[in-house]
């Protein structure tokens, strides 16, 4: 289960395309940049989500 330490960046990466994303479409205009800062949010709150899952997990086997 090592690989879940590392999933997790994942996530902020995708935020930060959809960040980038939204703010040059709102440069251009564009209706869809309210979509890619809402999956710019989602991405980020899983983020935090997974790392505090992985704190839990690692806690939990160290008391075994």
């Amino acid at each position: 289960m090592g690989y879940l330490k590392y999933t997790q960046y994942v996530y902020i990466v995708f935020g930060l395309y959809f960040a980038y994303d939204g703010f040059t479409k709102l440069n251009k205009q564009d209706d869809t940049a309210a979509l890619s800062f809402i999956i710019a949010g989602m991405a980020i709150f899983m983020f935090f989500f997974r790392r505090r899952f992985v704190k839990k997990f690692e806690d939990r086997n160290k008391k075994k």
